[in-house]
């Protein structure tokens, strides 16, 4: 069998589902197969991807997505390299695409939080291409042969919005990805983002559904109360950071990273006072996994799909009250049996998310699919 993976999005750039794409194909290389699987890359990607074994092939495929390009040319692409079953990590699936594929849905956040000041575009604009992605979604869920979901509540998320067969839908939990270097120390944030406090951590974008600017408001009263603490945002500059940013003028120690990378991101959860994750909505939700494995005490909105993933290791908040957001603030900065439970919460909580465990669920799937 030969078995294809869209590639396209491979490595931390580009966020979560870089990451997953990266670990994906590198535990799936670590499995005996006499399989051949070819990997589709973005030509950013191409020179640096080192293939597991003999098994594998590149091919470049530097088409971006969303794009006319990858609806018109991608198919094609693919065709030309005669696989049998394609596995597309991402909904943007080309509409054109009739030939066997599995795909992972890692959330629906277009169907229940599309707002208009999520995008950079006008309203008709905006409008046109929100149809057209949800569209495009169902169409991919709807002809795959298996989808894969990042945790029970996008799984549920997906029959419920899409109408999609639960017997289709598998879940693969993601994992949490530790870099060890004792090396690095407090000094280096205080030169590089001025981070000379005690500090609270949020590492992710700024989308409107984060929910950051209820972080803020609740942030201005808990400064008053610990005007020694810092609150750190760490994640690549957009016009919705832009925004936070101007919300954020005039309420004291605040400090905005932009990226980072992964050697700065280990400072940044090895210092950290605490974790904080105020979204309304995520699919899985792997950074506050991370900060646990760095021993960070995390404090996390209640809603979606995050106590079913963090379980007994954070301290839940009402995402849309903010003053409830202090009230955990404050329990996770000075309540040290608090601090305790958490971590000693978070190993056994950990010990459910394996990427080797992803890796063989899913070439599982793959042989079963063309069974």
């Amino acid at each position: 069998m030969r078995i294809g993976i869209d590639a396209r999005m491979y490595g931390p750039m580009h966020s979560g589902i870089g990451r997953y794409v990266e670990q994906l194909i590198a535990h799936l290389g670590q499995i005996p197969s006499e399989h051949e699987f070819v990997v589709f890359l973005k030509k950013e990607a191409f020179d640096l991807f080192v293939l597991p074994n003999t098994k594998w092939k590149k091919v470049l495929a530097d088409i971006h997505w969303y794009g006319v390009d990858e609806q018109l040319h991608l198919t094609s692409l693919i065709k030309q390299e005669d696989v049998d079953l394609m596995h597309f990590p991402h909904w943007n699936v080309p509409i054109m695409y009739r030939d066997p594929f599995v795909v992972t849905i890692h959330d629906l956040i277009m169907f229940h939080y599309a707002r208009q000041d999520a995008s950079t575009h006008g309203p008709a604009v905006y409008f046109i291409k929100d149809r057209l992605h949800r569209h495009i979604v169902k169409s991919a869920a709807t002809r795959a042969k298996h989808v894969f979901a990042t945790s029970e509540f996008t799984k549920h998320d997906i029959v419920e919005t899409l109408h999609i067969d639960s017997a289709k839908i598998s879940v693969t939990y993601q994992a949490p990805l530790t870099i060890s270097n004792k090396q690095l120390t407090i000094n280096n944030l205080a030169k590089k983002f001025h981070i000379d406090s005690p500090y609270v951590l949020y590492v992710g974008n700024a989308y409107p559904h984060k929910n950051l600017e209820t972080l803020i408001d609740a942030w201005k009263v808990c400064s008053r109360e610990y005007p020694e603490y810092q609150l750190v945002f760490a994640g690549k500059e957009s016009p919705w950071y832009e925004t936070l940013k101007n919300n954020a003028r005039g309420i004291g120690n605040i400090v905005f990273t932009g990226y980072v990378d992964d050697s700065e991101l280990v400072q940044l959860y090895q210092n950290a006072r605490l974790y904080v994750f105020p979204s309304l909505y995520e699919g899985f939700g792997l950074p506050p996994l991370e900060a646990m494995a760095y021993g960070v005490p995390v404090i996390s909105s209640s809603a979606s799909c995050l106590p079913e993933t963090l379980g007994n290791a954070a301290l839940y908040f009402d995402p849309t009250d903010a003053s409830d957001i202090v009230r955990a603030l404050h329990e996770g900065i000075r309540n040290e049996d608090l601090r305790y439970t958490l971590r000693k919460n978070a190993k056994d909580e950990l010990a459910r998310y394996s990427w080797n465990t992803l890796a063989k669920r899913t070439f599982a799937t793959y042989i079963a699919v063309l069974q």
